[in-house]
């Protein structure tokens, strides 16, 4: 039977449009990040989803409380779809992580799986707690249509995770904010049903395309 999984990029953070690392720390939504929470959560309101998962760090939690208000579902917070730990670039702009930390940059960019923050965690790390995740999930819910809010670096590694894919196709994921994308979880394949859905958010002239570096 399985189980459909719509995998959601939290809406626009304050930070999102400067190009500010924000690894663990806390912005909120912008206000353009605001309108776009309601515009993806119309667009939801009938894909019948049942439960919400969450991050816990503010951007994605308010983005999935009002995904759970308009669908009128639950809301669970679980840390292991929280962004990955970025130690010293968090806070920080992009062009100041080029300038400060040109070669880890350039590894960032080229072969991510080879970076491990300093003073925070690595890729690989992140792909073994959203991986653990989505296992829980698919026994959990057999049968069942759910939702996770995280961030675009768990949910690159998690396309990794469930299609089982190496580490090494992570940047091969769009991963705008307030997007949605539908996994597909069945006895004998798992499928990408869809991938980074943003017609909400164009139509609306509320399209920001994601920074590559982030």
């Amino acid at each position: 039977m399985g189980c459909t999984l719509f995998v959601i990029r939290h809406a626009e953070s304050e930070w999102n449009p400067i190009g500010r690392y924000q690894g663990l720390l806390n912005p909120d939504l912008s206000e353009r990040g605001k309108k776009q929470a309601l515009l993806l959560a119309e667009e939801l309101k009938d894909k019948g989803i049942e439960l919400i998962y969450t991050s816990p760090l503010l951007r994605t939690k308010r983005t999935a409380e009002v995904l759970a208000r308009v669908l009128g579902v639950p809301l669970v917070e679980d840390e292991r779809v929280v962004e990955i730990d970025h130690g010293v670039w968090s806070g920080k702009l992009v062009e100041e992580v080029k300038r400060e930390y040109p070669q880890m940059f350039e590894t960032w960019i080229r072969e991510p799986w080879k970076v491990d923050f300093p003073g925070g965690e690595n890729l690989q790390k992140v792909y073994e707690r959203v991986k653990e995740f989505l296992e829980e999930v698919k026994k959990k819910h057999e049968g069942q249509t759910v939702a996770v809010v995280s961030h675009t670096v768990p949910i690159r590694a998690l396309y990794c995770a469930a299609l089982g894919l190496p580490i090494e196709y992570f940047w091969s994921f769009g991963c705008d904010n307030a997007s949605y994308s539908i996994v597909k979880f069945e006895e004998d394949r798992t499928t990408l049903h869809k991938l980074n859905v943003t017609c909400h958010l164009e139509r609306a002239g509320l399209y920001e395309e994601a920074h590559r570096a982030l």
